[in-house]
């Protein structure tokens, strides 16, 4: 089955997109989930400080640790989420999901500093 390009979502004003800040973070650590059969903790460094981000990404990857080391982008100006008792700090870009595809992370082309932002 060849993949279909899902149709682009309405407009938005171009200030909006100004107000999402998504910076580049470095993945420390994977961590199981208790009692989730699709989330693992991850703590990511973003320069200033380190934050807790909840992803479903147990299904997703035969080794979700597999991403421990490396960079992608978050967005970290999202409310803090409560997942399964654990607060959620940031949400991280993939590509792939909504497309029912297996994601993959979205990442820099080279390392750059943890906290830099993309736009």
């Amino acid at each position: 089955m060849a993949f279909v390009v899902a149709p682009t979502k309405p407009i938005v004003p171009f200030d909006l997109l100004d107000k999402i800040d998504v910076r580049v973070g470095t993945i420390e650590l994977v961590e199981d989930v208790k009692g989730s059969d699709r989330m693992v903790k991850l703590t990511v460094d973003f320069g200033d400080r380190k934050r807790t981000v909840l992803v479903g990404m147990k299904k997703e990857r035969a080794n979700p640790k597999e991403v421990e080391g490396k960079q992608a982008l978050f967005v970290v100006n999202l409310e803090p989420r409560k997942i399964m008792s654990v607060d959620s700090e940031a949400m991280l870009f993939d590509v792939g999901y909504p497309d029912g595809i297996t994601p993959v992370l979205a990442i820099p082309e080279k390392p750059v500093p943890n906290g830099a932002r993309a736009g």
